[in-house]
């Protein structure tokens, strides 16, 4: 005769759930009195915060990784006077529409600025919060061993990626928000009175934050489905009803986020043109990849390798059958142990199906599984590991039942919580990631690039040259990494290279602005400027929003006599950069050109505020007042500019001028002979030199020079 499972027994037969409940409350780990809450659950919450803030002690006070750059230290929607509206109601966010995410940094960043160590102890409080309320929650469901099931999502180490790194604030976030509205629907569906109602509207608003946190929430609908299913209460038309709103909520912030992924992202391309058949087998094989990691978490990654998988071979079929035998066996047990194990399956794969390959990802362009990918998920074989363990502890001694499941959560926890304290030093900083990476995954061309990145910042140019180079061997079409290997050479002084690089990666990818920007200013030092200024066009259609683009595109029309153009850019460049005493130079600069003395000086006073201290402001302001006919102005700023920078020849010419323009002629041929000093190759400033000696009654000097002058001309014209 078939054996009924009690209802709302999560994974035991109903003789062992019997065994279960003959246990005295006080007695059983985690269970609580029908008085409701009493000093043992409270007890019990600190125990699991405490522990989770201990296991995750090597974050603390961790640094920033990767793309924490765009997400806080350099998102400037996190200190804009308007960043709050944009992050809302723009597309400037620099990844997907994360609104609530980046709302709240921007909230840290008013609070503790850039200190990497707030952001992460309210990611490692958030990862605690979320684990009481897994907790909370299967103890609503009657999952037996609850608190063990809590303490495994709260301390096993494939969640550190989800905890540690600081622009997975999204995941812990959404995690918050996601329980919080299961149990806010579980209220609502067991609530008799007319407030059933408050609950059905606090958990549809916290479902809209739970996609406003990230949009793998959408998988809500079926997790609400399923916590009804598994508590055998009837899925009625009414009930349904109450579901449709979800889904239409998480069907709309998909949509959304399928088009960012497309149009913004740039999710396109071969690479991302798997076909259906493909894509079922990643999936599966995601599947099983996760679970062995829940199992036997060992060789954790940041970036895994990227599978290679054809639909033409035989092997790639493998995990796909044996998905198929799994999810049979897991029917056929229902009768042993109810409909515990089914409901935590299917609740597995349906938290991971946004992640699993059917909806191409940027991030799949490195690799099609990652551990933050699974967070939620975890918590469906959590429970069944939990319950098992409680159900053969309590099996194997019914007197010692308490200390038998103290024992097997200590076994289990102790481990893992060193595991995952261990996980964590990897996240302590950018070099220490990729290195620990490449230790785990040789083959990331992602990890060689991004440490070849960090060594070119801290100036080990050689070591940077060798992880591209590392990069490009593994992936030669990586347009990235031909990027950065150009800027290498820049620094080495290698330019030809540089420039090698630099087409290469435009011929890959025609988007990268840094390619065309830096390319740009190569060929313009390099007298090739049809070129140069073709690529910082090109550098401004890419990315309009760049005020170094404008900057360089302005500055090289500038240079070619184009002044009208020049202004254009250059406006643009002040306005994203009000900041930069460069645009406001070049900018002023170009006004003089254009005979609009006035608005220039305005600039150039405007620089040295910025900057007191810069040379080229002070030279800049003084050619402004000569322009402007007050030359004793212009003597102070030009001295200024030679204090600041002695071998500033252009300023001790320039100041020489003005001091002949005021008919203090001896001064001015000290002051010739200095930019000499400094530029003995100057037509210019020989010329200049002549013609003051000649003033002086000097001829013989003055005929020297002159002569000099005609020599450097005449050579510069060969």
């Amino acid at each position: 005769m078939e054996r009924k499972a009690i209802a709302g027994s999560s994974l035991t037969s109903a003789a062992e759930q019997q065994a279960a409940e003959t246990i005295p409350a006080p007695a059983a780990l985690g269970a609580i009195s029908s008085r409701g809450p009493d000093w043992r659950s409270w007890l019990l919450a600190a125990l699991l915060v405490t522990m989770t803030v201990l296991a995750y002690q090597q974050v603390w006070h961790a640094g920033y990784i990767w793309d924490d750059d765009k997400y806080v230290t350099e998102n400037p929607l996190l200190s804009a006077p308007d960043g709050l509206q944009r992050i809302w109601f723009s597309r400037d966010s620099p990844s997907q529409y994360f609104p609530l995410v980046y709302t709240t940094f921007r909230l840290e960043h008013g609070i503790w600025g850039l200190n990497p160590a707030g952001y992460h102890w309210v990611n490692v409080l958030l990862h605690a919060g979320n684990a009481l309320l897994v907790w909370r929650l299967l103890r609503r469901l009657a999952v037996p061993g609850a608190w063990l099931a809590a303490a495994l999502f709260a301390l096993h180490p494939v969640n550190v990626e989800s905890v540690a790194w600081i622009t997975e604030r999204k995941n812990v976030l959404m995690g918050l928000f996601f329980l919080l509205t299961l149990l806010a629907f579980l209220r609502f569906d067991e609530e008799k009175s007319r407030r059933r109602w408050c609950y059905y509207a606090g958990a549809l608003l916290l479902y809209a934050l739970a996609l406003f946190s990230k949009t793998t929430a959408c998988t809500m609908p079926a997790a609400l489905l399923l916590m009804l299913w598994c508590k055998r209460i009837p899925i009625t038309a009414g009930r349904v009803a109450s579901v449709a709103p979800f889904v239409i909520l998480g069907l709309g912030m998909g949509l959304l986020t399928v088009w960012w992924e497309r149009n913004i992202q740039g999710t396109q391309g071969e690479l991302f043109a798997m076909g259906i058949t493909e894509r079922l087998l990643v999936a599966s094989r995601a599947i099983w990849f996760y679970l062995s990691k829940l199992l036997w978490p060992a060789e954790l990654a940041f970036s895994y390798p990227r599978w290679e998988i054809s639909a033409s071979d035989p092997r790639d079929y493998v995990p796909l059958l044996l998905l198929f035998g799994a999810a049979a066996a897991v029917y056929l047990a229902r009768r042993f142990v109810g409909r515990g194990l089914e409901t935590a399956a299917i609740y597995f794969v349906a938290m991971l199906s946004p992640m699993l390959g059917f909806i191409m990802l940027y991030t799949f362009r490195y690799t099609f599984v990652a551990d933050h990918y699974q967070y939620l998920a975890t918590v469906g074989p959590f429970a069944v590991a939990a319950a098992l363990a409680t159900a053969a502890a309590v099996r194997t001694s019914r007197r010692y039942a308490l200390a038998t499941r103290v024992f097997v959560a200590a076994a289990l926890l102790g481990p893992l919580g060193f595991r995952t304290w261990q996980q964590c030093a990897i996240y302590h900083d950018e070099e220490t990631l990729w290195r620990a990476t490449i230790a785990v995954n040789p083959s990331s061309w992602m990890a060689r690039n991004n440490l070849g990145i960090v060594e070119l910042r801290r100036g080990a140019i050689d070591e940077a040259i060798a992880q591209f180079t590392a990069a490009l061997e593994i992936d030669p079409a990586y347009a990235e990494a031909h990027y950065n290997l150009g800027n290498a050479f820049v620094r080495k002084g290698t330019v030809d290279q540089a420039i090698v690089h630099y087409q290469k990666a435009l011929a890959l990818n025609p988007k990268i602005a840094g390619a065309h920007l830096n390319l740009g200013r190569i060929l313009m030092r390099g007298g090739r400027v049809s070129e140069a200024i073709l690529h910082l066009r090109n550098a401004v259609v890419v990315a309009p929003q760049e005020a170094a683009a404008h900057e360089a595109l302005g500055s090289a029309l500038a240079g070619s006599n184009r002044p009208a153009e020049a202004l254009e850019h250059l406006t643009t460049a002040a306005t994203l950069a009000p900041s930069s005493v460069v645009v406001q130079n070049n900018l002023g600069n170009t006004l003089l050109d254009l005979g609009r003395a006035g608005e220039a000086v305005a600039l150039f006073q405007k620089a040295l505020q910025l900057e007191p201290g810069n040379a080229e402001a002070n030279y800049n302001l003084a050619n402004g007042l000569v322009a402007l006919g007050r030359p004793e102005e212009a003597l102070r700023h030009y001295r200024r500019a030679v204090e600041l920078r002695p071998t500033y020849g252009a300023a001790r010419n320039n100041h020489a001028n003005t001091l002949v323009q005021l008919g203090r002629i001896e001064e001015a041929i000290v002051e010739y002979q200095g930019a000499l000093a400094v530029r003995p190759d100057s037509s210019t400033t020989h010329k200049n030199l002549g013609l003051a000696l000649q003033r002086a009654g000097r001829v013989d000097e003055a005929i020297t020079h002159l002569q000099k002058a005609r020599e450097l001309e005449s050579q510069t014209a060969r």
